[in-house]
């Protein structure tokens, strides 16, 4: 398995870039976060997964360890072939889409080009509860904050129970949200959606 290469980019293409590693060319399909890091004549890392059929190996390539992971994740729901997956972490950011599966908002997941209502139903059915916030963007944002004493007490609005609801379906633990929503309204945050992006964002 290829889960890492290093190299000089010796060129793109409208997919995929190759990259020189030990005077061997890899061609490497790449989501829109590892295009950005990768500049003709220059040093470039990237997280791979190898897809590996009958016909031929496919080698896909990812700006971070927690894009690579959530993409693994979104392969997995029947319908998602890799290059569609790369697709879709190509037309929307990792934090909009781990938003969108939480919330169970579909129109925000037909943004995306060449995405169909039905595929987009399917991946936040099999996706949801199974993305963990700190597991998916560990490697991208600041762990959760630790729970306060006493927090549990803090009353609760009925759009505050849906952001509980999220959050906790994002791996989040009740004390752990009911604290991120606090922050989240300190910070001005007014909507269920804005609490729970401002929690997975670490702040």
């Amino acid at each position: 398995m290829i889960a890492y290469v290093r190299g000089r980019v010796l060129t793109t293409t409208a997919e995929t870039v190759i990259v020189d590693i030990g005077g061997i060319g890899y061609e490497i399909y790449c989501s829109k976060g590892a295009f950005e890091k990768a500049t003709a004549g220059e040093t470039v890392e990237l997280y791979t997964h190898l897809q590996v059929k009958e016909d031929g190996m496919t080698l896909y390539g990812f700006a971070t360890p927690a894009e690579k992971e959530l993409y693994l994740k979104l392969i997995s729901v029947s319908d998602v072939g890799p290059k569609k997956g790369i697709t879709i972490l190509s037309g929307m950011s990792m934090d909009d889409f781990v938003q969108a599966v939480a919330t169970a908002d579909s129109k925000r997941l037909l943004t995306v080009k060449g995405l169909g209502k039905k595929t987009a139903e399917k991946i936040i059915l099999e996706m949801h509860g199974k993305i963990s916030a700190a597991e998916i963007l560990e490697s991208d944002a600041p762990a959760a904050t630790t729970p306060v004493k006493g927090q549990e007490s803090v009353k609760l609005t009925k759009q505050d129970e849906e952001a509980v609801a999220a959050l906790t379906g994002l791996g989040f633990t009740r004390s752990e949200s009911v604290q991120a929503i606090k922050r989240a309204k300190e910070k001005g945050a007014t909507t269920t959606e804005e609490i729970v992006l401002r929690a997975i964002q670490g702040f």
